[in-house]
């Protein structure tokens, strides 16, 4: 398994990666033998957060026997000194630990106040010192604080949303990082789930100094990868074609599915219903013509264009009018499919 040097942390970690989020959805025992089946296939990362649930209980469950193999790093969304070190002790005692290699300030919605004896910075400073966790990074959804929060110099590591159909200044971001030495952490390598080609995902992360998470919920999932890192294969012809093509699809207007926009005050589920073209086209659509799924979609006629939603997103999109689209769309998909069911 290839290992990359993860910024100024000096950790070597595993270039494919497991993002631990989709473990919730498992069982106990599920998870268990997938995060056994990563560890034995060669990847030694591994990254959750305080907010994902059961996902940290499972990987003490199933990893605590070979903590000295592996790389951990959790999150917190907490906003202050004391939710920091609350949440922080608690993932240690989930995760059968006496350290966290990497914490991150997680979702940072704003720049941190670095001097505030009582903010999140300096709980994550005074965990560091207690030797409760041994590395400092941020996670972000918004481009230009994601800049600014590298330029600070006051995190090792920045964990944004990268993959092949990224910007411009996205790719600057990745540059601006390795010039820090930051290492680069990249969450959503698969646009939310819009991109189903993990030949050409892996071959395009290949090409950069950054370490995907790979969100992993089933064996199947987990041996594409590992025989996607043992292959290493890299951008021919045909996967540049094809993501040239994904990146003209997709590209504009993207809803990447992080659900920020949300709640919404009408009850819409804008995260999916946002994007109910690509999924009803890049998926299976079949669970889509269910009544239920036709009342949520139709939840959409009470939008009151209060904008609250596109006011969130990190994406600025403009997300009452993509709604009307995708509503639109549906129903033209619903009456020429709901009966070949």
């Amino acid at each position: 398994m290839e290992k990359i040097r993860l910024g100024k942390t000096g950790l070597m970690v595993s270039k494919t990666a497991m993002g631990c989020l989709p473990i919730q959805r498992c069982s106990t025992e599920e998870a268990a033998e997938i995060l056994r089946a990563a560890y034995a296939g060669g990847i030694n990362y591994f990254d959750t957060a305080n907010a994902y649930t059961d996902s940290e209980h499972k990987i003490g469950i199933a990893l605590h026997d070979v903590r000295e193999n592996i790389i951990i790093s959790t999150k917190s969304e907490g906003r202050d000194r004391e939710t920091i070190l609350r949440h922080i002790q608690n993932s240690l005692k989930e995760l059968q630990t006496d350290y966290i290699d990497l914490f991150q300030l997680h979702q940072v919605p704003e720049m941190p106040d670095f001097d505030d004896p009582n903010g999140a910075y300096a709980g994550a400073l005074e965990a560091k010192e207690r030797g409760w966790i041994r590395h400092i990074g941020v996670t972000a959804h918004k481009l230009e604080l994601a800049f600014a929060l590298i330029e600070t110099g006051k995190f090792e590591t920045m964990q944004f949303p990268f993959s092949y159909i990224s910007g411009k200044r996205e790719l600057e971001m990745v540059k601006l990082c390795q010039e820090k030495d930051m290492g680069f952490i990249c969450m959503k390598g698969l646009a939310g789930g819009m991109l189903n080609n993990a030949r050409a995902c892996h071959a395009f992360m290949k090409e950069f100094p950054v370490v995907p998470i790979w969100g992993i919920q089933t064996m199947e999932q987990l041996n594409e990868w590992l025989a996607l890192s043992e292959e290493n294969p890299s951008l021919d012809d045909a996967l540049r074609a094809l993501i040239a093509r994904d990146r003209k699809e997709l590209s504009q207007g993207f809803c990447r599915g992080c659900g920020y926009c949300l709640p919404c005050p009408e009850g819409i589920e804008i995260n999916n219903a946002a994007r109910m073209d690509m999924l009803l086209r890049r998926s299976p659509w079949q669970p889509y013509m269910s009544d239920e799924w036709h009342r949520k979609m139709h939840l959409i006629d009470n939008c009151r264009h209060c904008r609250e939603c596109a006011e969130r997103c990190p994406y600025e999109l403009d997300i009452p009018n993509i709604l009307e689209y995708m509503l639109r769309d549906y129903d033209e998909f619903y009456k020429e499919h709901k009966g070949l069911i």
